[in-house]
């Protein structure tokens, strides 16, 4: 998982179901397409002041870094191997997070070229992912990062790898932020995958300038074939 949506304006009324007291925050936040690695993103986090939205740069930055950046791929993480890792288990212990999102962007490599495709929720609902959250403070400004957990999940849709991020049901978001210590295979055994579906996209979304909403548009094969021969091969910057 290298990119995803978050457009949640129009999705006030599930938010003030799910969220009563973050809503308006979620819904005033800015509707983005096309969110990449190094890019903001708004998460659901509590930072010793309550529950809040923030946004964080997407990429966890650890404390000890000697910079407000890290050399390594942190956008994900993976959920069995987290709570050992030195660069996540800090976070895995006691700074889980929420990001909402509308979808996010998969590429189908059984075919060549690869073909991107966007998976949502049949019920088009926003997704909840569960993430890790860190405050990188040596210097300036504190910075607030997150990365995605991620697992097998079978409940995605073919041809696309059955592998993605962890999807948390809109009923279990608290259980995940303030929990205790959490086992990863204790943790997946309680939750129940959303429903999914996937459709072909535009490969306009490997442009990391752009950011709108006729990224989420589906194609034809005319189109993608159209969309192919302006823009090249796919490029390694843009893979799952």
């Amino acid at each position: 998982m290298r990119r995803f949506a978050q457009a949640l304006s129009a999705e006030e009324a599930w938010l003030s179901r799910h969220f009563p007291t973050l809503s308006l925050a979620l819904v005033d936040a800015p509707d983005r397409y096309n969110v990449v690695g190094r890019g903001l993103a708004s998460v659901i986090l509590d930072i010793g002041e309550g529950l809040q939205v923030r946004d964080c740069v997407w990429g966890i930055v650890p404390p000890w870094s000697k910079e407000a950046t890290t050399r390594y791929s942190t956008v994900t993480a993976r959920m069995d191997r987290a709570a050992r890792s030195r660069m996540y288990r800090r976070a895995w212990e006691k700074q889980r997070c929420i990001v909402p999102i509308t979808g996010y962007y998969k590429w189908d490599r059984t075919v060549s070229p690869p073909r991107p495709y966007f998976i949502q929720s049949v019920a088009g609902t926003p997704l909840l992912l569960a993430g890790l959250w860190e405050c990188w403070d040596r210097d300036g400004p504190p910075l607030y990062s997150f990365s995605i957990l991620t697992h097998l999940n079978p409940a995605i849709p073919p041809p696309l790898v059955a592998d993605g991020p962890v999807f948390v049901p809109p009923a279990q978001w608290r259980r995940w932020i303030e929990g205790a210590r959490w086992l990863p295979k204790r943790f997946l055994s309680g939750l129940k995958a959303p429903q999914l579906e996937a459709y072909r996209v535009s490969t306009a979304i490997r442009d990391p300038n752009r950011d709108d909403y006729t990224l989420l548009e589906p194609v034809s094969d005319a189109d993608e074939a159209a969309s192919y021969s302006k823009g090249g091969d796919v490029n390694e910057e843009f893979d799952d």
